[in-house]
């Protein structure tokens, strides 16, 4: 390994959890199930300095038959009463069925998950400054 490859190697390990600590931080959830719909719901950790006011997260879930479904998980009804998360707070974001569509099949015809768009709103309306980082 030569010296720059070295000093490259150690930079990136180093910089890796500094820009953890600095984003939102978003993963898998627990899955449920409502009349045999999978319901599926992401977790939220807000590492950065500034409060979320809403975040919404779409998933495109990959089915065993070929088909795919779009889901979006938020952390608030969309016009309505914000649920904010502080800094260092974690957070559910779920899909609201009320106003949504159903998967339409159980978790265990959910072969592969991807993230569509993501929306990042601080205080005022304004775009999340910090970076969102997703793993569903």
């Amino acid at each position: 390994m030569t010296r720059a490859t070295t000093l490259a190697s150690f930079l990136l390990i180093l910089g890796t959890p500094a820009l953890a600590a600095n984003g939102i931080i978003v993963t898998r959830g627990e899955d449920g199930s409502m009349f045999g719909n999978c319901v599926p719901s992401l977790v939220v950790e807000n590492t950065s300095t500034e409060t979320i006011d809403y975040l919404q997260v779409e998933l495109i879930l990959a089915l065993t038959d070929g088909q795919e479904r779009r889901v979006e998980l938020e952390s608030a009804y969309r016009g309505g009463i914000l649920y904010p998360i502080a800094p260092g707070a974690k957070a559910v974001l779920k899909q609201h069925l009320d106003v949504t569509r159903a998967v339409g099949v159980p978790c265990s015809e959910v072969k592969v998950r991807k993230v569509g768009q993501i929306l990042c709103q601080a205080a005022g309306g304004k775009a999340c400054a910090s970076s969102v980082s997703v793993q569903p």
